[in-house]
């Protein structure tokens, strides 16, 4: 089983969650996710994740990092076995 690092985890759920900001990066109205935009208060949090949604994404995460490491294995198998045999019919 593969357990992954729970601050990479937490930096993939927010790039999951990141939003597309429509602000000035110059401007200093940008406070927590709330930002004015035309005299508007504009909310541009992430949306909330429950622990039990977490949980099942982080499950999600480490059976696909399984599946492409069971993948990654089996191809340096099958490359070890061809350098193998051609080594042996070389002799």
């Amino acid at each position: 089983m593969i357990i992954l690092n729970p601050r990479v985890c937490e930096k993939i759920l927010l790039s999951l969650q990141k939003k597309d900001m429509d602000y000035n990066n110059n401007t200093s109205d940008y406070v927590n996710g709330l930002y004015v935009k035309d005299g508007r208060l504009i909310n541009d949090r992430p949306d909330g994740v429950s622990g039990i949604a977490q949980a099942a994404m982080y499950k999600k995460q480490m059976t696909k990092q399984y599946k492409i490491d069971c993948i990654a294995d089996g191809i340096e198998r099958a490359k070890m076995r061809e350098d193998m045999t051609k080594n042996f019919y070389k002799f």
